[in-house]
């Protein structure tokens, strides 16, 4: 069914059937295509095209009209962040050097450890929870991430089983924060967003640690019991002073996927807020980067590329490149090889180009020996990037030779 609608009521999966205006007034060959990415959305709204035909049967219908007020208010407010970002120049933050930052990360990590640790044990016993003393803990890893957001997240991966849960949540708060300041987002809404990280998975304080802990490959009624906690979580959360919107939702729909495949809701399309959806690549990014009791954690870069495969259909396109952009294309602690031969670690992203970071070169594959260390700017020197090496198999713990995680 064709249905002529104003460009401010368009969403991402609509099927444009027609561009209603002069050809000069938007920068698009083709006048009939699905609306796939907020780019695109982006320019229909701040170009000249006032209004567009629609076809229901090839693409989503207006929110109004499917009769969910909740997901169409979704997707507005989705709507709003994205545009705000695209035209929104970022402020650069004044960050200090990742070696200034990390003691201080690695203080902040253990105090939010206990902290997250005493929350989950109250959620586990039914206790009122403790969300004040939260918000302060969001206000500090907000702090770290703004004076340099590679300290902390470069810690986030030196976890083990038994306290994996607890650093999880550390590290999505962590990475919710910084992807949302990558996007343009600030102030109450963005310290929602820490808060939504840190509580996205405290209902796996109600799955037996038997399950949520097992080694093995786990069976379909297990997967099923794991499945219950973001729904277990909402329930603990949705009485809670203190607790928003913003942390109910990421909290239910952070393994929902934009292809409607994801749980507990199958959402998809408008209904699928943007703060679920960042919270969906937040989690994944940190869940496979992380050794876990059933499997050693990919290096950062490995997952990212892991990530571009599982794209379509799992996460939200815009949202996974801004994702890419907090992190780098080679994230901080990602160990490569430079032509020159020399071994380097990236301690920090260049400010001219994802593709060349800042290194600490610290060992020489010709003579096979260590080197004095040294930091590098890869978009300042003639030396560049060969290949991108595993430590295990050079046999390096890059924590001991370079002080960087």
């Amino acid at each position: 069914m064709r249905k002529k609608i104003k460009v401010h009521d368009l969403r991402l999966g609509m099927y444009i059937d027609e561009l209603c205006g002069s050809w000069m007034d938007h920068p698009f060959w083709k006048t009939s295509f699905k609306l796939a990415n907020n780019k695109d959305l982006a320019t229909l709204q701040q170009g000249g095209v006032r209004e567009v035909w629609i076809d229901t049967s090839k693409g989503a219908d207006v929110a109004a009209q499917v009769g969910e007020v909740s997901a169409e208010e979704a997707a507005l407010q989705t709507e709003k962040i994205l545009l705000q970002a695209a035209i929104t120049e970022q402020k650069a933050e004044m960050r200090v050097p990742l070696e200034q930052e990390l003691e201080r990360a690695r203080k902040l990590q253990g105090k939010a450890k206990q902290a997250v640790m005493s929350l989950f044990n109250e959620a586990r016993m039914g206790r009122a929870l403790p969300m004040g003393e939260m918000a302060s803990l969001v206000d500090e890893i907000n702090e770290s991430v703004a004076r340099n957001p590679g300290a902390l997240l470069s810690l986030a991966k030196l976890k083990n089983k038994d306290d994996y849960t607890f650093l999880h949540s550390v590290a999505v708060c962590a990475l919710m924060i910084a992807l949302g300041k990558q996007m343009g987002i600030t102030g109450d809404t963005l310290k929602s967003l820490g808060m939504a990280g840190l509580l996205h998975d405290i209902g796996k304080m109600a799955i037996p640690d038997e399950v949520l802990n097992k080694p093995g490959r786990l069976t379909e009624q297990e997967f099923d019991e794991i499945k219950t906690h973001s729904l277990r979580g909402w329930e603990m959360l949705k009485d809670c002073p203190g607790v928003d919107d913003v942390v109910l939702d990421v909290c239910l729909h952070h393994h929902e996927r934009v292809d409607g495949t994801g749980y507990p809701d199958r959402l998809s399309g408008a209904a699928l807020s943007l703060f679920a959806r960042m919270g969906a690549v937040c989690d994944v990014y940190d869940a496979i980067t992380s050794n876990r009791c059933y499997k050693a954690g990919w290096a950062p870069a490995e997952a990212l590329r892991k990530m571009t495969e599982w794209q379509d259909g799992h996460f939200d396109e815009s949202v996974f490149r801004a994702f890419v952009k907090t992190v780098g294309i080679y994230p901080v602690g990602t160990l490569l090889k430079l032509k020159s031969g020399r071994l380097a670690v990236v301690t920090d992203q260049s400010s001219q180009s994802l593709l060349k970071p800042v290194v600490k070169v610290f060992f020489s594959s010709r003579s096979n020996a260590p080197i004095a260390m040294e930091f590098v700017d890869m978009s300042r020197t003639q030396d560049s990037i060969e290949s991108m090496e595993n430590a295990a198999k050079w046999g390096f713990d890059l924590q001991k030779m370079t002080g960087i995680c």
